[in-house]
């Protein structure tokens, strides 16, 4: 079963082509025009084991706003798409990750339904050229596209930058273990309902 896919989305504000490979080995090439977010997406690829190739541009003259939210938007359709009909995935996954004296939590759940939760709190507007704001509303954007639960819980942490990579790593290892085929249940949906 080849769960990836590939995107091609352009608007007035941006051009992004995306290519994923849920069943991957963490090979990624990023490039936005957001250094910060090349950053965590680098990392989230990697600690999820997806292929990941992201080519990104966007009216980076007004700001990054619209650029780091259309990515989340693309990120969470390709997830949907290559899961598919979503027979045999594990469908739940969570991760607490210890980044310093930071403790991040992600916990997702792929049921074609979306909710999102954010509990960070962040002392500066900015890490590099990331708007820190824009954290929560990337994974806002990427849940709501990916039509799943996504709760993300930050605690302690006097740092924004382990704070934000927390969040990025904890939320692509909870996604690795949701996306993974249950050996016991390779051909089953995980719902009573029959569907997610």
């Amino acid at each position: 079963m080849k769960r990836k896919v590939s995107i091609n989305r352009k608007t007035s504000e941006t051009k992004i082509s995306l290519s994923l490979s849920i069943d991957g080995a963490g090979k990624r090439e990023i490039e936005t025009p957001v250094g910060f977010l090349n950053h965590m997406l680098d990392l989230f690829a990697k600690h999820g084991l997806f292929d990941l190739s992201i080519k990104a541009e966007g009216d980076m003259h007004i700001d990054e706003h619209h650029t780091v939210e259309d990515i989340g938007i693309v990120l969470g359709e390709a997830f949907a798409r290559a899961l598919g009909d979503k027979i045999g995935i594990r469908r739940y996954g969570f991760f607490i990750l210890p980044m310093d004296e930071t403790l991040a939590t992600a916990a997702v759940d792929f049921s074609g339904r979306y909710s999102f939760q954010f509990n960070c709190s962040f002392l500066r507007e900015k890490v590099g050229d990331l708007s820190t704001e824009l954290v929560s509303h990337f994974f806002d954007a990427f849940a709501q596209n990916a039509k799943i639960n996504l709760h993300i819980k930050v605690e302690n942490g006097g740092n924004e930058h382990h704070k934000i990579e927390g969040i990025f790593k904890a939320v692509a290892r909870a996604l690795r273990i949701a996306c993974e085929i249950d050996p016991r249940a390779k051909k089953e949906i995980p719902s009573t309902k029959g569907k997610l």
